[in-house]
């Protein structure tokens, strides 16, 4: 197995040279661990001369959606308290009686529960979190469950509820016993961050009360309306604690103290779970850019620069960490970067 290492550095400088970001730390490995690895850039272009480091603390934006939410419905499912096919209402009394109740958590993981398409909770149900969560769960119905694959934030803040539910814990705290302790991710952690650790976190978006750009808060307006923990975003990590998860999903045996979810949740996820409805989409994973599923190159990514790559075919696994958001919400410019990325990798 070998990696073009030179090409992925070349790439990734280029990134910076042309201000997609200020800078990136990556790798890529198998079950065995890093096999390359590397960074560029500056962490902050207001401090020019420090450089960005492996260990720095990133924003994982939506790869918050894999790091708390999959793997904790992965640990509950592997417990034997959640069955994927099962209508929501008929286990849940907050969803019983209304239109989620028909829904079941697996059309939650392939967004194809019908759930309303509006990202953002800003302005829809107030301020006060039990008011959103009553919202969020009695809302009307986009469309017909099973009907359309329809990517919608939604699905991952609902299935942080219901892991809430089933567990009598956070999801911050159900997510820290069942997966990051046991995988040793001492470094992955729902914000907002404590002043020293926030200090290594590389700057995201521009905040327009302070006009400062945020470090160790969540860029996104949900995970901070709700206090920093939900389904959607809000977890901060850094590249090791990204490189354990991915190993582990590739390892063919689990160890002594493994997490909750097991190499049964990890394959079922990286399969087709949407039938003939395309996309075609995994649980809560889906075939990278420019791949088929055939190609066996799943993907997951985060709306601050945030990236990561997994393919059980090729035993192979590849992180991308950015802080795009800095510079700009255009997407064009990193999709491009990490495009090229993901076939240097996986090559």
């Amino acid at each position: 197995m070998t990696y073009d290492s030179d090409r992925i550095e070349a790439l990734l400088d280029e990134g910076v040279r042309d201000k997609v970001y200020p800078g990136a730390v990556w790798a890529a490995g198998d079950a065995t661990g890093i096999r390359v690895q590397g960074t560029t850039g500056v962490l902050d272009p207001d401090e020019p001369d420090v450089p960005m480091r492996a260990d720095i603390v990133f924003d994982a934006a939506s790869l918050t959606k894999i790091l708390a939410v999959w793997s904790s419905i992965g640990a509950l499912w592997e417990d034997g308290v959640l069955d994927l096919d099962q209508p929501l209402g008929g286990f849940w009394p907050e969803v019983t009686g209304h239109p989620l109740g028909t829904v079941t958590a697996r059309q939650l993981l392939t967004h194809t529960a019908g759930l309303p398409l509006r990202a953002q909770l800003k302005g829809l149900y107030g301020t006060d979190r039990d008011d959103i969560r009553r919202g969020v769960l009695h809302e009307q119905l986009h469309r017909p469950p099973g009907e359309a694959v329809e990517y919608t934030d939604r699905a991952a803040l609902i299935l942080g509820y219901l892991a809430e539910h089933l567990s009598g814990q956070p999801l911050d705290k159900l997510a820290t016993v069942r997966v990051w302790q046991p995988l040793g991710m001492r470094s992955t952690r729902f914000g907002p961050l404590p002043d020293d650790i926030a200090a290594r976190c590389a700057p995201t978006e521009l905040d327009q009360d302070t006009d400062t750009h945020l470090k160790g808060t969540a860029h996104d307006f949900s995970a901070r309306l709700l206090g920093g923990v939900c389904g959607i975003a809000g977890v901060f990590t850094v590249l090791d604690d990204l490189a354990s998860l991915l190993r582990y999903m590739l390892a063919t045996s689990t160890a002594p103290e493994r997490p909750g979810f097991g190499p049964a949740w990890s394959a079922a996820s990286l399969t087709v779970q949407t039938g003939t409805l395309t996309p075609g989409r995994g649980l809560f994973w889906h075939p990278a850019s420019g791949t088929a599923p055939a190609d066996n190159v799943w993907v997951h990514y985060g709306f601050t620069g945030t990236g990561m790559w997994v393919s059980p075919r090729q035993e192979r696994w590849a992180v991308l960490l950015t802080n795009k958001l800095y510079y700009t919400r255009d997407r064009r410019p990193l999709t491009d970067v990490r495009n090229t990325f993901r076939e240097l990798a996986f090559e």
